[in-house]
């Protein structure tokens, strides 16, 4: 392709790019659907650059981004004077595309108004600009794309029934990632040659991100990849699963979202993921999940005692991929040190992102604390930074790792591991 990548190794996708190829070629309208981040704009930008259309210009625009009162004037342009701060003439984007090629992202938000005068334009018809009495008259291919479903919302009267067979006289759908696993690590490989080049993904990395179901899609996938890249060890050569946010690389354990569900696996995993998320903090996860606090407690202690009592453990194999919602709570001294002044404090919970700690003194917000703890059953301490994520009553305070040395994190790791196993969570450990 010129100029844009269009990285894959499914056979979906193969499918699709070649039908791009084959509809690059004609001039007709098309209209391209899929689920937010999944890759519509390249594909849009793609089938310019096959065009006969390539050398002329690509204007895209995203039809959700404009406040309803300034599409039109953004899209046709506007006079001197049409109204208050129009102080002299704007050509619209059609003008802006002329020869060349329009893309209209999120469609399906253009109000009736618009939609009307849109399909006019699309049929050949000059048009004015907001308070010209000068006709203009463009040649433009327009590619437009939606995350709607726009036949459902012609059968509701949200979307003129002729503009979307004026705009779908092509009409492709371009997959969600989760549809395409197989294309899930080289697009990650892609994006991590630009950001770390030299660094690869081990084994156990690649698994995680391949599990996951990336609701976010390609952009999603992007902004993980570009995250890890920034909090990764200047040494580093392989990234593993840890590395990877706790919610990927707690991604591989059994999940509704792999078919094999029910209504409890649901609740369970939205459970256990708004508890991560919010650190351990139950009261932050309760109230994200519209539940109260003893309710969570008691979903918690029950998934727990299945555990215990299964041999299929609910939460998996800590011994992969250290699922970031495993907490042991126990109290430990910690030394938390802040612009020269030392803090004696004691854990509450210690996971593989950070610990929940109650402090004497309150903490400060935005800061970063230097933190020393020693494990139970562990010679050498843990010596990170962390940030304050969260803080509660009593001088309850949770804190997030930042900058933790490899060693100390495999440390970490498998003492947490060892604990999953001592409580009947996990399968036994592998040895120290």
């Amino acid at each position: 392709m010129n100029g844009t990548a269009v990285v894959y190794r499914s056979e979906a996708m193969r499918k699709l790019v070649t039908m791009v190829e084959r509809v690059a070629h004609h001039d007709a309208a098309v209209l391209i659907a899929g689920e937010t981040g999944s890759g519509k704009e390249m594909i849009g930008r793609t089938i310019h650059e096959q065009s006969l259309r390539c050398a002329k210009p690509f204007i895209d625009v995203n039809c959700a981004a404009f406040p309803e009162h300034l599409v039109e004037s953004e899209l046709f342009g506007y006079e001197k004077g049409a109204f208050s701060g129009a102080e002299a003439t704007k050509p619209g984007l059609f003008e802006l595309a002329d020869q060349g090629t329009l893309f209209l992202d999120e469609v399906g938000e253009l109000d009736a108004r618009v939609q009307a005068k849109l399909l006019r334009v699309l049929d050949g018809a000059p048009y004015y600009r907001l308070g010209g009495s000068n006709k203009v008259s463009v040649n433009v291919r327009v590619v437009a794309a939606t995350n709607r479903d726009l036949k459902y919302e012609v059968q509701n009267g949200k979307f003129r029934r002729d503009l979307y067979h004026r705009l779908a006289q092509f009409e492709l759908h371009v997959p969600s990632l989760r549809e395409r696993a197989q294309d899930i690590v080289p697009i990650a490989e892609f994006f991590l040659r630009q950001q770390c080049p030299g660094v690869k993904f081990g084994p156990d990395a690649a698994e995680a991100l391949e599990s996951y179901q990336w609701p976010g899609n390609v952009r999603e996938l992007k902004n993980v990849i570009l995250r890890t890249a920034v909090g990764l060890e200047p040494e580093a050569t392989e990234i593993r699963a840890w590395h990877l946010p706790g919610i990927i690389y707690g991604s591989a354990s059994p999940s509704p979202t792999n078919g094999s569900g029910n209504l409890e696996d649901v609740e369970r995993q939205m459970i256990l993921q708004a508890t991560s998320e919010n650190e351990g903090s139950q009261l932050k996860a309760a109230q994200k999940l519209g539940i109260s606090v003893r309710t969570l407690r008691r979903k918690l202690n029950k998934y727990k005692q299945q555990a215990n009592g299964s041999e299929s453990p609910y939460l998996g194999k800590l011994g992969s991929f250290q699922q970031r919602y495993f907490r042991v709570t126990m109290e430990l001294p910690i030394t938390l040190k802040h612009n020269g002044a030392e803090i004696q404090a004691v854990t509450v919970n210690v996971s593989s992102g950070g610990v929940a700690v109650k402090s004497p003194v309150q903490l400060p917000h935005n800061a970063t604390l230097e933190v020393s703890f020693t494990l139970e059953g562990v010679r050498s301490a843990i010596t990170t930074k962390a940030k304050l994520a969260w803080t509660g009553p009593d001088g309850l305070a949770g804190l997030n790792f930042v900058d933790i040395h490899p060693a100390f994190q495999r440390e970490l790791h498998q003492w947490l591991t060892e604990r999953a196993h001592a409580e009947g969570w996990v399968e036994a450990a592998a040895g120290r």
